[in-house]
């Protein structure tokens, strides 16, 4: 069992996301994982990410606040969803996604992702 403590969650910085401040919840510099790990973050209001693709599959799920999530398959047009605290998304290998917190408020979204991408 590896318990990290939400007071002694490392921070770490994502490339692409701005006004964003991001806990590692588990895995990672948070502890060991052999497949995946957990991580949280506060977007700001006016705080995104850019348009961007992954290998890696991405789980999403709203925690507090109203997210904007951009969805895109490649040569399809770009897909927008409002979420809501405890909805949730997943976004496939090579989906470009966005978060974007369009609101006055602050937005908490815990993500979940492989270390690796599928071999």
């Amino acid at each position: 069992m590896n318990i990290t403590r939400f007071d002694q969650a490392p921070p770490y910085e994502a490339p692409n996301h701005f006004d964003m401040r991001c806990l590692r919840l588990q895995g990672k510099e948070a502890g060991p994982s052999s497949q995946m790990w957990m991580g949280m973050s506060q977007i700001l209001p006016g705080g995104h990410t850019s348009l961007d693709g992954s290998p890696i599959e991405k789980l999403y799920l709203v925690l507090e606040g109203q997210l904007t999530l951009v969805g895109q398959v490649e040569g399809e047009p770009a897909v927008e969803q409002q979420l809501g605290p405890y909805d949730s998304c997943r976004f496939a290998p090579g989906e470009k996604r966005q978060l974007v917190n369009k609101t006055n408020r602050p937005v908490l979204v815990a993500l979940v992702m492989a270390n690796e991408p599928p071999r």
